[in-house]
């Protein structure tokens, strides 16, 4: 459930079909990611999520993976 929540605001933020995005997909070298897109994604999956992610931790953020295993961590 986690993981489709994420997926979607990937999709949204990153103008994707979200079928196209999996849990090892890189957000910069599958999707062209810059670190613009990457904030945004984490303010959107913080809203979503009612979590905060440190600034030491989104600099670690590189895959979907990430982003789920950090949420699942936190709650």
């Amino acid at each position: 459930m986690i993981f489709e929540q994420v997926q979607e605001i990937v999709a949204e933020k990153l103008s994707l079909d979200a079928e196209k995005i999996k849990l090892e997909s890189n957000l910069q070298e599958d999707f062209g990611a810059d670190s613009l897109d990457a904030v945004e994604i984490i303010m959107a999956v913080e809203d979503a999520f009612d979590v905060e992610v440190a600034d030491d931790v989104l600099m670690n953020i590189k895959t979907v993976k990430d982003i789920v295993d950090y949420i699942e961590k936190v709650k």
